[in-house]
């Protein structure tokens, strides 16, 4: 396993321990999670190791950035299948609880780097 995926690894099962704090229980632990949200969570980790200074709003802007190439687009409901995500909006209209997921995501980066 690559050091990116090792700390992406280790990015994604902190968020869904933040996500359970918040009464979202519907992400999988890294063995059961999905190919896409793998991926997804390996390039956030290799953006931030390139970017080492890049702030909240820069990973947030950088995932939906690969989200849009990927064919997603904004829906109320998160819907893999039809690839809709309420969270492809502005970093500024994002609700608090998902840019903290964004600062947590960095610094779990930051500290496994």
């Amino acid at each position: 396993m690559k050091k990116a995926e090792k700390i992406a690894m280790v990015c994604h099962e902190a968020n869904r321990a933040y996500c359970r704090s918040i009464g979202d229980n519907s992400q999988q632990p890294w063995s059961k999670a999905p190919e896409w949200q793998r991926v997804s969570a390996i390039k956030g980790v290799e953006f931030h190791l390139k970017n080492p200074d890049a702030k909240p709003e820069d990973s947030h802007n950088s995932w939906m950035a690969e989200k849009v190439r990927d064919g997603w687009k904004y829906g109320k409901v998160k819907n893999p299948d039809k690839k809709q995500h309420p969270c492809m909006v502005p970093y500024s209209k994002l609700p608090l609880s998902q840019r903290r997921k964004d600062a947590l995501f960095i610094a779990v980066v930051n500290a496994l780097k």
